[in-house]
């Protein structure tokens, strides 16, 4: 991990190597994805504190000041990600000031953390709505369930991206291996995705490698309602 090698030896690596990571999703590089930003040095201060198992955290005591340069360095979405991006808002046109983005890693994911239930999500979204009458929703779901549930709840409020997304009925397991095939292309759509969400004036997820995701892109975890151990933060 970069991190760690950064707080060992107090400063960047000269190489990283990303070959075997996310081979599940792509044929190619991690170029396909991501910028490094060679142009960019961080100097050693302090020890940043970061670390896999930290998307289980309250997202609130992420450690942003010190991962953020890391960010910009090495996770700046690549041109082709920055143009599925653009297609994708203007296809969607999203006020991102006044969308509350309802974000469900559902299905297989219960076999790492607690789950919300999807009253819970209605009842924050509601709340949401009452304090600002404009909200529209961007709903986001490896869940059908849930997408149906919440467009019924919300009409005429819901923006969901149709064409980009993969979900499946609630099941013990995930949309990457059942339409495994299709991995690489929607690989990059999720990432895009990933970086709208980040962008919305609310952000109302769950707890894993995706929401942390969501929040390490943002800067910050401000209007971000996450579900933790079976309880709102």
């Amino acid at each position: 991990m970069i991190v760690e090698y950064f707080n060992r030896h107090k400063k960047l690596p000269e190489i990283v190597d990303s070959s075997d990571q996310f081979d599940w999703y792509r044929p190619g590089t991690m170029e396909t994805y991501f910028t490094t930003r060679g142009d960019l040095d961080i100097p050693f201060k302090r020890g940043i504190h970061y670390e896999h198992d930290h998307q289980y955290l309250d997202y609130k005591t992420l450690d942003y000041r010190g991962i953020a340069p890391f960010i910009v360095k090495y996770f700046t979405p690549s041109p082709e990600i920055k143009g599925i991006m653009a297609e994708m808002e203007a296809k969607y046109p999203l006020d991102y000031a006044n969308t509350c983005c309802l974000f469900y890693r559902g299905n297989d994911k219960a076999t790492e953390t607690a789950l919300s239930s999807y009253s819970d999500y209605i009842v924050r979204a509601k709340a949401v709505l009452q304090a600002n009458p404009k909200t529209q929703f961007l709903v986001q779901s490896d869940e059908t369930d849930f997408i149906e549930t919440m467009v019924a709840e919300f009409p005429n409020r819901v923006v969901w991206f149709k064409d980009e997304i993969r979900h499946i009925r609630k099941s013990m397991t995930t949309v990457d291996k059942v339409f495994e095939s299709d991995n690489y292309r929607f690989s990059k759509y999720y990432l895009a995705i990933t970086l709208i969400m980040a962008k919305c004036g609310v952000i109302v997820c769950g707890t894993g490698n995706c929401s942390i995701w969501i929040a390490l892109f943002r800067g910050s975890s401000k209007g971000i309602q996450q579900y933790l151990r079976n309880g709102w933060l």
